[in-house]
């Protein structure tokens, strides 16, 4: 009897091993990235080879045409390290108010950081909010300490203008949304984010693959309710999807806002484009995907 339970042990612990093996498991985080976390002070994850750090702005209050809008609806800032040949290539996106604008500007050009675009991402905002990409390369202890100075001025001034907005309670119908767009999202707070790379597009930097996480992605971030909603996000297309897409987002209604690079001296370039809606969620998410579908090796 004793032999036959050990056998019967032997046997599932055999059947299990196959399945065990096959468990996907997070790659682990490189040595130099978690320093790099913990020099900054902040929090970040490691996917797809790429350390993404985020600089959230949840010191501020942001209104937007009206609406009191939750900080991961557009105001997640964020620099990422790649590994490339012989050194990290970053790339990122800083979230500042009109005031912090030229003080940090000054500490990354000091600092040998580039700066590769300033521009808006919303109009109505209150406070005014600006976007500042920022990019270098080097070892990622040193691009941690050319950051830092920059980073230090971020959100240590109280906020100067404030506006009534109002908030939206409720929750939004996500299978729905994710249904409509063709792609899962991921809830935070409040706001459902869906995120799409663009993997037909093959941009390299100093040997490294410029991925969505890296900043060459398409998103859109929801809030509200399924009658009462708003949509923003950010659509990255080649030159030749840039009309299309205006005529798509336009004919649904949905407000665009910018048009801009955010990365210089790559290939091919890609242009990037910010919209704004409010309505009906499911409304929002076909204007979306209309503009969506102009984009991509199958564009309709």
């Amino acid at each position: 009897m004793k032999h036959s339970i050990l056998a019967l042990i032997l046997l599932l612990t055999l059947i299990a091993q196959p399945a065990a093996a096959q468990a996907p498991q997070a790659p682990a985080m490189p040595a130099e990235y978690a320093a790099v976390l913990q020099s900054l002070g902040r929090q970040g994850d490691f996917k797809d080879n790429v350390l993404k750090v985020n600089i959230p702005r949840s010191d501020l209050k942001v209104v937007v045409d009206g609406v009191a809008t939750p900080t991961p609806f557009g105001f997640g800032g964020w620099v990422a390290m790649t590994k490339g040949q012989g050194m990290e290539v970053l790339m990122g996106d800083l979230v500042l108010t009109e005031s912090e604008v030229n003080p940090v500007m000054s500490a990354l050009l000091d600092n040998g950081i580039d700066v590769t675009a300033l521009h808006n991402h919303f109009f109505f905002d209150t406070p005014r909010m600006f976007f500042m990409h920022v990019h270098a390369h080097g070892s990622a202890a040193d691009l941690a300490g050319k950051l830092q100075p920059a980073l230090a001025l971020i959100g240590k001034s109280a906020q100067s203008e404030t506006a009534s907005g109002r908030a939206i309670s409720g929750t939004l119908t996500t299978d729905a949304l994710a249904k409509i767009i063709g792609t899962a999202g991921e809830q935070n707070s409040a706001v459902y984010k869906i995120t799409i790379g663009r993997p037909d597009i093959a941009m390299k930097e100093m040997g490294a693959t410029i991925n969505a996480r890296m900043g060459l992605n398409t998103w859109a971030a929801f809030y509200g309710t399924d009658t009462d909603a708003v949509v923003a996000g950010d659509i990255a297309m080649l030159s030749a999807e840039v009309t299309p897409v205006l005529k798509a987002l336009r004919a649904n209604g949905i407000n665009v806002v910018a048009i801009h690079h955010h990365m210089t001296g790559t290939t091919p370039d890609v242009f990037f484009l910010h919209y704004w809606g409010k309505g009906a969620a499911d409304k929002l998410a076909t204007g979306v995907k209309a503009a969506i579908d102009k984009t991509g090796p199958a564009r309709k």
